[in-house]
């Protein structure tokens, strides 16, 4: 049975629980019960990746998706954060062999994150699909072997 985590962010809760809601949306359209869904609310964006890399080497989900938004500030703390965010999660699903889903969203604005949390740019709905898709592919590639 498909089980699928997500790890969110609290920080910009305004927009991270918009993302969350829209990503649970979809993957309960798309099929998936309650019961096969596991949220994980962590402080920030930093606190992202520890908390992934125990989800994905559980070896009880799926996929892992991610959720936060770490917006641009008047200093350069974003950079150094979505640079360690992405290279982390990037370095987890690699390792752990478990698709991790990046709905970390960069914006540069506050109208950028909100935008993102809707219509044609919603990233909530986006990372859902793709966990999704790669649960679909690595369930044909491990049929394979």
């Amino acid at each position: 049975m498909t089980k699928i985590a997500v790890a969110v962010s609290r920080f910009n809760e305004e927009v991270t629980s918009r993302l969350l809601e829209s990503c649970l949306k979809t993957l309960k359209a798309e099929g998936l019960a309650d019961s096969q869904l596991k949220v994980v609310h962590v402080p920030g964006g930093f606190e992202l990746p520890w908390t992934v890399n125990e989800l994905a080497r559980s070896g009880r989900y799926s996929a892992v998706i991610t959720l936060g938004c770490v917006l641009k500030g008047s200093t350069r703390q974003n950079e150094h954060i979505s640079r360690s965010l992405v290279q982390s999660l990037h370095r987890i699903s690699v390792d752990a062999r478990v698709p991790v889903i990046l709905g970390v969203i960069t914006p540069s604005t506050w109208a950028q994150a909100v935008a993102r949390t809707k219509g044609k740019l919603d990233r909530g709905r986006e990372a859902a699909l793709a966990a999704l898709e790669m649960v679909a592919v690595r369930e044909d590639l491990r049929g394979q072997a």
